[in-house]
């Protein structure tokens, strides 16, 4: 299947979950997973329609940037070390993975020094997965009220993996444990801003749209293997 009919089927399967919990799919927002991949495959898919594209190495995300048209939105998916900070910050218009306090003053006086804000979410890991980075959901509200008071820092909502497993019940669980926790914390957002959650990826979307996610990271699914 090329790139071009990969698409389309992400599309219609999105459609579809959309429909099956009564929600509008211009409220899930699809990032392409293009880490890895060569610049003409984020072309090809470009040409097709889609703009927000999601990287995990901050060399490779910095180094594509000139590459590639303009207006693509680059949004980091990966685990982000402070001292690769200065390689994704100037680019990414989203990091997704945020998942210490640490990491997060660190972003914020990265951008104090440089006059810019970051836009970010908090990684939780919802699965238990020792091999998972994140926070544990049992401190995630704490955190959430400590960045939010962080200089230079919007702070959209929230991220995790499900558990890699055929067990459906395992996954939405985990999914379902992001969505409460947004429900404890939606009065710490302000009303007119929407509270995004990053989750499903390309074995588990359709889950995740019907358990309430705003953005699907969505690779293998629209590009095939990686080394394709």
């Amino acid at each position: 299947m090329t790139i071009t009919n990969s698409i389309y089927e992400v599309k219609s399967r999105i459609d579809s979950a959309c429909e099956r919990s009564g929600r509008d799919s211009k409220d899930v927002t699809l990032v392409a997973v293009s880490k890895t991949l060569p610049a003409d495959c984020i072309e090809q898919a470009y040409q097709v329609g889609l703009r927000i594209f999601g990287e995990s190495r901050p060399q490779e995300v910095r180094d594509k940037t000139v590459l590639l048209p303009q207006d693509i939105e680059w949004h980091f998916i990966g685990h982000l070390q402070t001292n690769k900070i200065k390689y994704v910050l100037p680019v990414c218009s989203l990091i997704h993975s945020v998942d210490s306090m640490h990491l997060a003053e660190a972003i914020s006086d990265y951008c104090q020094t440089k006059n810019i804000s970051a836009n970010i979410l908090l990684e939780v890991n919802t699965s238990s997965e020792t091999s998972k980075m994140g926070l544990q959901p049992k401190e995630t509200g704490e955190i959430f009220k400590q960045v939010r008071m962080l200089p230079n820092i919007n702070l959209l909502g929230l991220m995790t993996i499900a558990p890699f497993t055929k067990i459906e019940a395992d996954i939405r669980q985990s999914f379902r444990l992001l969505s409460r926790i947004k429900e404890e914390l939606s009065s710490e957002i302000d009303r007119d801003q929407r509270f995004e959650l990053s989750m499903g990826m390309s074995q588990d979307y359709e889950i995740a749209i019907e358990e309430g996610s705003t953005m699907i990271r969505v690779g293998t699914s629209i590009f095939g293997p990686r080394g394709r």
